[in-house]
């Protein structure tokens, strides 16, 4: 009969090394200085951008339909 103490002393140590390990990947990583990608300042600045497109766009539509005073009805197939 085996030792669960034996188990568990095996995973503690094979957990150990892996997270070691992890460290020592990230810890080369930051020292490298990859690009980590886009800023998210731009990439605010791209969401608010396409939003405010969207808005524009669906205001035009609605001062034309508001122009015609509801005569595109038939347009859409409503």
């Amino acid at each position: 009969m085996k030792s669960p103490l034996l188990y568990a002393q095996a995973a503690l140590t094979t957990a150990a090394a892996a997270v070691r390990w992890r460290l020592e990947h990230l810890a080369k990583e930051v020292k490298e200085g990859d690009d980590r990608g886009d800023s998210p300042i731009s990439t605010v600045v791209i969401i608010v951008a396409a939003v405010a497109g969207a808005l524009l766009i669906a205001g035009g539509l609605a001062a034309a339909y508001a122009r015609a005073n509801g005569k595109l009805s038939g347009i859409l197939g409503g």
